[in-house]
């Protein structure tokens, strides 16, 4: 069993992707597609006249500013855009793929934020009208489901509270939390760079493994969003996860490549 999670940013090679993920399936392997949808989303907010927002937490997290109207615009991008044209690609290349949000059938149920700190102009406050979460449950029944009868799964984001709201939730920890549960071999977390880079933007500098007792270095290297990268990577190991792999999504056969261990590894 393979989770693959497709980062949303700009210049993920989504056609290379849906390509090797044909010949994955092709040779009998089961997957499951995760993916994000972070650039489609600021595009549309951008057309929209809804600018995209981020916040960042005391600690240094980043992460989107998620509003009612952003959660309807994030819903559009990765439902309307990101995720059928992928299932799109992955159809026209002979695969089964079925399209799917973490809302379908409560495949995601998670805890609404009911508050999150964040600091603005060197002062930390606190937001109560943020749409965020995190997968607290996965609905593995549906996903087997799908599996044992030839199909592909595809999922994106939004999740669904306990409450039965629909929430952001972090693509990268879905994608752990997802892997964790189905019991998945292996984790692969596709970038648009080559993994964790020792000293972000500079590719040169790739880290190539991550032991047991390196993850603290690992979070304290990682960049931006990369942090939820290792943050998953964590997860998915702490849930039974053999192996994960921060891969490069932008070079021809990504997938396979990360499998051979192209990129960072943590196991």
């Amino acid at each position: 069993m393979i989770v693959a999670k497709i980062g949303g940013s700009e210049g993920v090679d989504m056609e290379a992707v849906a390509a090797d993920a044909a010949a994955l399936v092709a040779g009998g392997h089961r997957l499951v597609l995760v993916h994000g949808g972070s650039d489609a989303t600021n595009r549309l907010s951008e057309r929209l006249g809804h600018p995209p927002r981020f916040i960042t937490s005391p600690s240094g997290h980043t992460s989107r500013r998620t509003d009612a109207r952003t959660l309807e615009i994030l819903q559009m991008a990765c439902r309307g855009e990101v995720n059928q044209g992928l299932v799109t690609r992955l159809v026209r290349r002979g695969v089964a793929a079925v399209g799917l949000s973490g809302v379908d059938a409560g495949l995601w149920v998670g805890t609404r934020k009911s508050a999150i700190r964040a600091v603005e102009d060197g002062r930390v406050v606190v937001i109560r009208d943020d749409f965020t979460g995190t997968v607290d449950r996965v609905n593995t029944r549906l996903l087997t489901t799908l599996l044992d009868a030839g199909f592909t799964p595809v999922i994106s984001p939004p999740g669904i509270s306990t409450e039965g709201e629909a929430i952001n939730v972090d693509a990268d920890r879905a994608a752990a939390a997802t892997a964790a549960a189905l019991g998945a071999g292996e984790l692969l977390l596709m970038s648009n760079v080559p993994g964790l880079l020792r000293s972000w933007p500079d590719e040169g500098t790739l880290i190539r493994s991550v032991g047991r007792g390196e993850m603290e270095g690992a979070e304290r290297a990682a960049q931006g969003r990369m942090k939820k990268k290792v943050q998953g990577a964590a997860l998915a190991l702490g849930g039974g996860v053999v192996r994960v792999v921060i891969g490069d999504a932008r070079r021809v056969e990504p997938l396979r490549a990360a499998l051979a261990g192209e990129g960072t590894v943590f196991q």
